[in-house]
């Protein structure tokens, strides 16, 4: 019986290209006046390079949809013919360098457990590209697995976006334009407060260590809870008031401290971000009363 072939994240050229953008968010977070993640991205994820080339082939099986299958298997067929054009040995060799410049700057086992959405998809995408000889069971179950995919609509998440602004799904665009999302990104947060750059450290960071990022949560809404108490004793207004009561009352259930699942949700991590904010905001407010 022939073995499962393995996937190779640091050999997948489309999730070597996803974790340089989520690095590109890191140094912005540690406010670096330029990243080497953006020039690696430039000079070997280009029309003129077979990372560039395959990049591309990722990205069309990732993003564009039809509604029956024929049609998506078709496309699939199509999109394998141009990846056997291209040229292997230069495409292992450009990789083998990128992997080479990543690990000199930055802390490659750190960078490759960055979270990536549809990592499943371009793993699996990877095995029909990279293994000609796959078992005609996996080879099978990959196809189809692409073919469910691009016949699914897909909805944006959190992970998704950048200061609310969703990242384009076009390769070249997203090259072109990143850099405006990140300043548009940096402009937006840069007041982040300790607590708030931590958070969004872990999220983006995280992957399979699930824990930490969940343990991330559970300190700040601990602290949530002890500073929002401290404030709402100042409020006036008794509506407020009580709308700050409920808040903390739920604050719980709205950042996923009661829930058991060893996965965190987007949603967690949105909310807890909403009241990092509102906390931030009571602070400015009473430091206008005091100034008066």
């Amino acid at each position: 019986m022939q073995s499962k072939t393995k996937h190779s994240k640091i050999r997948n050229s489309g999730l070597l290209f996803e974790f340089l953008l989520r690095q590109i968010t890191l140094d912005v977070l540690d406010k670096k006046t330029s990243s080497n993640a953006v020039k690696m991205i430039k000079e070997n994820f280009n029309e003129n390079t077979e990372l560039g080339k395959e990049l591309s082939l990722y990205n069309v099986l990732l993003n564009t949809k039809f509604k029956d299958d024929k049609r998506a298997e078709f496309f699939i067929n199509e999109v394998l013919q141009q990846r056997n054009k291209l040229n292997n040995s230069k495409l292992r060799r450009e990789r083998y360098n990128l992997i080479k410049v990543i690990k000199e700057n930055y802390d490659s086992t750190k960078l490759f457990s960055t979270k990536v959405k549809n990592y499943k998809l371009y793993a699996t995408i990877y095995k029909l590209f990279e293994f000609s000889q796959l078992s005609p069971e996996e080879k099978t179950e990959s196809f189809f697995n692409i073919v469910e995919h691009i016949t699914t609509k897909d909805t944006i998440k959190l992970s998704e976006t950048i200061g609310g602004s969703p990242i384009p799904e076009d390769s070249d665009l997203r090259i072109l334009t990143y850099r405006t999302l990140l300043e548009k990104f940096n402009a937006k947060y840069s007041k982040l407060n300790k607590n708030q750059k931590n958070l969004l450290r872990e999220f983006i960071n995280n992957v399979s260590n699930t824990n930490s990022l969940k343990e991330t949560i559970q300190v700040i809404v601990s602290e949530l809870k002890k500073d929002l108490t401290h404030y709402k004793k100042n409020l006036k207004d008794d509506v407020v008031k009580i709308k700050m009561n409920e808040a903390i009352k739920s604050i719980d259930k709205m950042c996923g401290i009661e829930d058991n699942s060893s996965v965190v949700k987007d949603k967690f991590v949105l909310q807890t971000m909403r009241y990092l904010e509102l906390l931030k905001e009571l602070k400015k407010s009473e430091q206008k009363t005091i100034q008066k």
